[in-house]
């Protein structure tokens, strides 16, 4: 039921990005308005593209690494959905700056369209909150079995509530009305992924981090 939700914003955030007779068409408002002016380079629409693409891509490489390193099926099933969602829509994301012919690297901090630059601490790859260091993704690729599984959850649900938290910070402050709803797709995906990820955890005898 969850890759058919996801599949369905997915295709109707897709349906609604059009390019016509050279001018950029989009969605602009949940209303359905629409405008042919595309997001500024400093907007939250493009900050929230570029981070949530590289905070997308983190949760891709985390979920195929655990699928290599145990038989579980329950877990290598969410991480086969996580990183096949997230990819899509990482492509999606970056799909959208290049119709706006926008950067998809900028010289401000990660997440200064929320407000909120430096919130991330930068050191050791966790570029921004919930992410993992490049020390805690070696880690993981060295565990095998329950204790990958056990990693692997805990890192995720880290992982998925620093993502909820700027996903919410798009429904709040993005103008393009299907950037919006992609962003509101994400909150319940990834919302009702952490309760699946809770039980996981609890049933190994263990909980999240945070």
């Amino acid at each position: 039921m969850r890759k058919s939700k996801n599949a369905g914003w997915i295709a109707g955030a897709a349906a609604a990005v059009l390019v016509t007779a050279g001018t950029i068409t989009y969605a602009v408002a949940d209303g359905g308005d629409s405008g042919t002016r595309p997001p500024a380079a400093d907007s939250a629409d493009a900050g929230f593209a570029r981070d949530m693409a590289v905070h997308h891509q983190q949760a891709v490489e985390m979920s195929y690494i655990v699928r290599d390193l145990t038989k579980d099926e329950e877990v290598r099933r969410l991480a086969y959905d996580i990183a096949q969602t997230q990819a899509n829509q990482r492509g999606m994301l970056i799909g959208w700056l290049d119709l706006w012919e926008l950067p998809k690297v900028s010289s401000a901090p990660p997440m200064e369209w929320m407000g909120m630059g430096g919130m991330g601490s930068g050191d050791d790859g966790a570029l921004m909150p919930g992410m993992a260091t490049n020390t805690e993704m070696d880690a993981l690729r060295g565990l095998k079995g329950r204790a990958a599984e056990v990693r692997y959850l805990q890192l995720m649900y880290s992982h998925h509530k620093g993502g909820v938290h700027m996903a919410e910070g798009c429904v709040e402050r993005c103008r393009v009305g299907v950037e919006r709803r992609l962003a509101r797709g994400m909150v319940q995906a990834q919302e009702s992924e952490m309760k699946l990820i809770s039980d996981l955890l609890r049933k190994r005898g263990a909980k999240p981090l945070i």
